[in-house]
């Protein structure tokens, strides 16, 4: 029984196999067919943030929002500082709002908040919630979000990562 029980459990981890070796070649487009990614999913879409002499880069989501953020790039916004635990900058028109909304966030994040047509990026956490209707979490900090950290407003010149 045992040596069916193999022999079965072989057969079917190679008929398996063969099944995944020959997707490889099954999925391949003609040259006027359609791709599957579009070219802003194959591309990783950073922003650049420039506190006074720091530099921090951001990751941004695929999403409408994401999109619509980047083309308001490049601009310097005046980020105030809000219950000591993130710095919003109000954005110079409304963007898509277009995406899951949240009322939770995590350090990093980069979120826009419609009703003040905001973007905020946290930089510490106080567990406090966030109120109705949510932030749209649009990026996060790659690293050294801290250089938010400081008392009162701070002046943060966006830019898109690679721009022409």
């Amino acid at each position: 029984m045992r040596r069916t029980f193999l022999a079965f459990a072989f057969a079917l981890a190679f008929v398996h196999a063969g099944c995944d070796a020959d997707n490889s070649t099954a999925d391949t487009a003609s040259p006027n067919s359609p791709t599957k990614a579009s070219p802003l999913k194959s591309r990783s879409m950073k922003i650049r943030l420039k506190v006074e002499d720091k530099v921090v880069t951001a990751t941004l989501t695929e999403s409408k929002t994401s999109r619509d953020f980047i083309s308001l790039l490049p601009l310097t916004l005046t980020m105030n500082d809000l219950f000591r635990r993130e710095k919003y900058g109000h954005l110079p028109r409304a963007i898509s709002e277009e995406g899951k909304r949240a009322h939770t966030y995590q350090v990093g994040d980069v979120a826009y908040w419609s009703p003040g047509q905001d973007v905020a990026i946290f930089y510490r956490h106080d567990g406090e919630k966030i109120p109705n209707p949510g932030i749209i979490v649009i990026g996060k900090v790659d690293s050294g979000v801290e250089v938010l950290d400081v008392v009162g407003s701070v002046k943060v010149a966006v830019e898109l990562v690679g721009e022409p």
